[in-house]
């Protein structure tokens, strides 16, 4: 699971909350966008950590629903799953690229052949093969199935306050 804090800053209305209307509320969490630059050691070397300097760090707003009692101003961890993530990753990068390298030996095995009479179809062949993959891959990722599961999660409020119970001489 990856986790990630995040504020809450908004909550659904409390009218609607109160009314009993369901278990579960709409709250509004931001969380702060992170570039791997800051910790890098050649970040004043390098085209993308100047770049990083830049532009200051954006913050992600996202609405989710959730069952736990959460005030606004409470740092909440959101949870994502490593599985759904990296079958999304697999989808998005391996579909065009493999629709890319299928296409481009089909086409070269056509040009050996005499079918075509120039490389140029070869070519073109392998960059449809590549957006055909790339739209299976949007297709795939547009359906129900896959968005509902990379929706992140609520899992738990962060208590990061330190009770102190006695001090003692």
């Amino acid at each position: 699971m990856i986790e990630e804090n995040a504020t809450v800053v908004a909550i659904e209305s409390a009218a609607e909350l109160n009314a009993g209307l369901s278990a579960m509320h709409k709250v509004t969490v931001e969380s702060q966008i992170k570039s791997s630059c800051s910790g890098c050691k050649q970040v004043d070397n390098c085209g993308s950590g100047q770049v990083a300097k830049a532009f200051p760090q954006a913050k992600l707003s996202l609405a989710l629903e959730t069952e736990l009692a959460v005030k606004v101003g409470d740092t909440v961890v959101l949870g994502l799953s490593d599985k759904h993530l990296l079958l999304t990753a697999w989808q998005v990068y391996l579909w065009p690229l493999l629709g890319l390298v299928i296409a481009s030996v089909f086409g070269q095995w056509l040009v050996e052949n005499n079918v075509f009479s120039h490389e140029l179809f070869a070519i073109a062949l392998g960059v449809l093969g590549g957006y055909i993959g790339f739209t299976l891959a949007r297709h795939q990722q547009k359906r129900g199935k896959y968005c509902n599961l990379l929706i992140p999660k609520i899992l738990r409020i962060n208590n990061s306050a330190i009770n102190i119970v006695e001090i003692s001489d």
